[in-house]
């Protein structure tokens, strides 16, 4: 594999000319996914505006207002690993709610948001039109392993010692989950895209040689 250092916002300008150009006239479904130490959001945000310039009307959604009621994602306690991995997003809501209504036979009518973390209720969000042509951009951690109809993926990718040293003290605990996920999901094996981003400020793409 080819590393290649690359500056944040050509980073965002090679991502988008390459999301332009996918699937024209059909909507797109993309994953961008990370760790938190990744920042998948602020790269998923900052494809937003230019691919809009582009022709293709987005809309963005974070994995985290997808998230499972605190009964279910604290059953196990709140600091367990293996129920943080397979058990706090709720990929079913995702798919029902996004990524169906965005895939090739679906209305396009999407719900951006369904559940507030932090309340523990409903969001209550209204729901948005995404037309033929435009691209969803789905943002968040752990969304390659659940069989999720992604037509296109970005995985930003920490090693073990830049997540370690990147993760807040207090969100240790979900460093075995994201090993876990490496092992058992490899998503740097078949992601489209790969970045390296040890140092978010200083990310590099993974290319085959």
């Amino acid at each position: 594999m080819n590393v290649r250092p690359i500056a944040p916002a050509r980073l965002v300008d090679e991502l988008v000319d390459r999301l332009a150009d996918e699937h024209p006239g059909h909507r797109l479904r993309v994953a961008v996914d990370g760790a938190p130490a990744a920042a998948p959001d602020r790269l998923a945000d900052a494809l937003v505006d230019p691919l809009r310039t582009r022709g293709r009307p987005t809309l963005r959604v974070a994995a985290g207002d997808f998230l499972r009621p605190a009964s279910l994602r604290y059953e196990q306690g709140r600091t367990n690993p293996d129920s943080f991995y397979w058990g706090w997003l709720d990929e079913a809501g995702l798919r029902r709610e996004v990524l169906d209504p965005a895939g090739p036979d679906g209305t396009g009518r999407i719900l951006p948001s369904l559940w507030n973390a932090e309340t523990d209720r409903a969001s209550r969000a209204d729901y948005a039109t995404l037309p033929p042509g435009g691209i969803v951009v789905v943002s968040g951690a752990l969304l390659l392993g659940g069989g999720l109809p992604f037509d296109f993926s970005v995985h930003l990718v920490l090693s073990a010692a830049a997540l370690a040293r990147r993760t807040a003290a207090d969100e240790a605990w979900t460093l075995p989950a994201y090993a876990r996920y490496a092992d058992e999901v490899a998503p740097q094996s078949f992601a489209d895209v790969v970045v390296r981003m040890d140092d978010p400020r200083h990310p590099a793409l993974v290319e085959p040689t």
